[in-house]
This record gives C-alpha cells, structure tokens and sequence, in this order.
C-alpha cells in the first residue's frame, strides 16, 4: 500500500453537502472495498483560480490524503474525469502531514522593505543597550 494526497478543485457554485456526497464517493472508490484507508480530509474552502478553468474564476478546493493500492487507482481517476463538477484534480505520492493553506498560516503578509528597516534599527539600538551596560 503506497500514501497518496489528492487535491480537487470543485465547481465554485456547488453546496457544501453536495461536495461532501462526490468526497463520499471518490473516497469509497480510492479505498477500494475496504483495502485502503482515508487518512486526513482538509477542506481550504473557496478560492480565487490563478486563471479561468472551464469560464469558472472560483473553485473551492479539497485536499485528501488515503492510502491504496496502486491498481484501485484507475478506476479512481477515470471516475473524478468523469465528473464535470471537478474542474481540476491532482494525484501525488504523499510526502508527510498535510500542508496548511497560506491564508491560514498568516503566511499572506509578506516583510516589506519598510519593515526590515525597523528590524535592523531594533537591532541596531539593542547593541548599544549591551556596550552602556559594559
């Protein structure tokens, strides 16, 4: 059995139960009858696409790690091509824990050149703090 990450980018304008249903079902049919396991389901919610898939701006996104046998994966893929509701979807080997979404580290604030500027004054102003103390 091999760990892999799948991430599906579903139509935008679909509900939220409804996703659930088509998660149900790719999940049963990435297991097989019952000889993998669903290991971690992230739901990163709706998101603005890079650009237009199928004149669709939005997606919402879904990452789902399983474990499976390489042979179930077939019939797997060609359900999800199958789908319209999915506007793109990606199959990989995982590597580890699920990756968190930018928006959810605070990783969308970047440093500006402004911001380096105090962090090197701070610093600057510290080591003057430690020669008076000396």
């Amino acid at each position: 059995m091999r760990d892999y990450e799948i991430v599906y980018i579903f139509d935008s304008a679909l509900d939220r139960s409804v996703i659930d249903q088509k998660l149900e079902r790719f999940n049963e049919l990435a297991t097989g009858n019952g000889g993998g396991e669903i290991v971690a389901v992230e739901h990163w919610g709706k998101r603005q696409l890079a650009y237009p898939i199928n004149k669709h701006d939005n997606g919402y996104y879904v990452v789902v790690q399983f474990r499976a046998e390489p042979g179930q994966l077939s019939d797997f893929e060609r359900a999800i091509k199958l789908d319209e509701s999915v506007l793109r979807h990606l199959v990989v080997l995982s590597e580890g824990e699920l990756p968190t979404p930018p928006s959810a580290t605070g990783a969308d604030r970047f440093q500006t050149d402004e911001d380096e500027d105090e962090d090197e004054d701070d610093e600057d102003e510290d080591d003057e703090d430690e020669d008076e103390e000396d």
